[in-house]
């Protein structure tokens, strides 16, 4: 029997019985047809022999339930969500004119820093030891960070006082 043959043999025999118990698993149509496709590639590429037609489905069936298991358990299923679940996300809030909303679209950098230093009060060694930075780069980011906070206040009605101040 030549490969096309036994392509539509183990698509004619299997497929729904693997559809189905994919989705079972994996809950969602897209991810059990890419199962499913995967279980046949692997069936083509790596034929085997069977005693029984029975043995045969066990082993299709095991090597579908397998191959489920190990896309559930992978490191970028836990990383990734469904487009489905940003559905029900709402929209970002509108700035509040907050100070921590103008400190919030700062730069990840200056943001952990002034953050740490005017809402936690850390001092500058504490952030380094925190952060994982020398000291003498906590006070450059909080130098920076508070020349780059200087639009982002003025845009939010808070006029020419200093930025620590504000904070």
């Amino acid at each position: 029997m030549n490969i096309t043959e036994q392509a539509e043999r183990l698509a004619n025999t299997y497929a729904d019985a693997i559809l189905r118990l994919s989705y079972t698993y994996m809950k969602n149509t897209d991810d059990a047809q890419d199962i499913c496709q995967t279980v046949f590639v692997k069936l083509l590429t790596q034929p085997r022999e069977f005693d029984s037609p029975e043995h045969e489905r066990a082993y299709v069936l095991r090597m579908a339930a397998n191959a489920c298991k190990d896309l559930l358990k992978s490191p970028w299923r836990k990383r990734s969500c469904s487009l489905d679940a940003f559905m029900e996300i709402p929209a970002p809030e509108e700035p509040d004119g907050s100070v921590l909303a103008a400190v919030n679209q700062l730069p990840a950098s200056y943001r952990s820093v002034i953050y740490l230093y005017y809402y936690e009060g850390y001092q500058a060694s504490e952030i380094g030891q925190i952060l994982g930075i020398p000291t003498a780069t906590v006070h450059t980011r909080l130098a920076r960070g508070r020349e780059k906070l200087k639009p982002y206040l003025e845009e939010y009605g808070y006029g020419n006082a200093s930025v620590s101040e504000k904070l």
